[in-house]
């Protein structure tokens, strides 16, 4: 009876212990900031806060905060509240280069904390954060966030020239425009379309490599299958295919995704008189009325720099833009009242933007 009596007690312990409990609290902080880094959303991460008091303990230590991804900040608009705020202060706090960008740009343009939102993305782009680099750069060739005299060229060329030195495509596509137009900068149009080039370069090996890894991670051939007719059928990316290419839109920040969403949300509409960047993969809003520069033809259309406005008319508005003239023309037949003007030129000097577009086929 007493061997009977010990095997089941000994039965039930081993039922109750855990091996993980048994796990040093170093390895688990090792693992906890590998998953942070590579985690694929905001659920993948959040989940260990809720499994239990340990984990919850040991995924808000500084080291694993420090090394959380961007995706992990990939929050809906709709769902941005306290607790979420909190998460990226706190990773701020642990020196996390990829939270004081998404936070900056956050409180830069939706909560409308100029000077917080500056200094975080300041933050991050002097430790080489590429986009942090390339949205102050914005900022500065725009004025954003004071008035028309606030605009700083050199400044922002300046930022552009460090960002594309690492690697950021929009930013070099936007020296490149700098270099044609001699704006903020000598002119100087061989290296400014060498600089397009090379942008057009870079981003179709970025697509392809994504393309491959997608690939590689199907398990069935009925994925394959599947993903080969989205390819062939599904969205692709016109500015790539100058190269006898059709691949996958390049993919779009989350912070920016964010950023759109935010502002075409019931509860946060753009002050009257304010526009949101037209290319759907910045989300930039206006900080002024007419700060982005507008399209000289069609005068519908604005973007925040350069570089969108390119990306734009390659994509989309290529094949939407209809000339001013004409369309008043309708206008006036379906109301009969055919008299404006309607320049739609804002104080960003328009004037080049079909040049801006031009310029981008001729160096592709």
């Amino acid at each position: 009876m007493s061997q009977r009596k010990k095997q089941r007690t000994s039965r039930k312990c081993s039922e109750k212990s855990d091996m993980f409990d048994g796990l040093p609290d170093d390895l688990v902080l090792y693992i906890l900031s590998k998953l942070a880094s590579s985690a694929a959303s905001p659920p993948d991460f959040i989940n260990i806060l809720l499994t239990c008091k340990r984990l919850n303990n040991l995924a808000v230590h500084p080291l694993v905060l420090s090394k959380v991804g961007s995706k992990v900040f990939a929050v809906k608009a709709r769902n941005w509240c306290d607790s979420v705020h909190r998460l990226l202060k706190q990773c701020v706090k642990a020196g996390n280069v990829e939270a004081c960008y998404t936070l900056g740009m956050i409180l830069f343009y939706c909560l409308q904390n100029r000077g917080s939102g500056a200094s975080l993305m300041a933050k991050a782009a002097i430790k080489s954060h590429a986009p942090a680099l390339y949205s102050l750069a914005v900022i500065q060739f725009n004025g954003s966030g004071g008035s028309k005299k606030d605009k700083d060229l050199r400044a922002g060329v300046a930022l552009c020239a460090r960002a594309a030195f690492l690697g950021h495509v929009d930013a070099l596509r936007e020296l490149g425009h700098c270099l044609q137009d001699g704006y903020g900068v000598c002119q100087h149009v061989a290296q400014g379309r060498r600089l397009l080039i090379q942008a057009n370069a870079r981003e179709l090996v970025a697509s392809l490599n994504a393309l491959v890894q997608r690939k590689a991670q199907q398990q069935h051939h009925r994925h394959l299958n599947y993903q080969y007719y989205n390819l062939k059928t599904g969205s692709s990316c016109p500015l790539l295919s100058d190269f006898g290419c059709n691949v996958p839109a390049p993919e779009v920040h989350p912070v920016n995704s964010f950023l759109r969403e935010w502002f075409e949300s019931e509860g946060a509409e753009l002050a009257q008189g304010l526009r949101l960047c037209s290319h759907e993969g910045c989300g930039r809003p206006e900080t002024r009325a007419h700060e982005f520069r507008r399209c000289s033809v069609c005068g519908t259309v604005n973007y925040c720099s350069r570089s969108c406005q390119a990306l734009d008319w390659k994509l989309r508005h290529k094949m939407e833009c209809v000339p001013m003239e004409r369309w008043l023309e309708e206008v006036g037949n379906g109301n009969g009242n055919g008299n404006g003007n309607g320049n739609g030129i804002g104080d960003g000097g328009v004037g080049e933007m079909e040049e801006v577009a031009e310029a981008e086929e001729l160096a592709i």
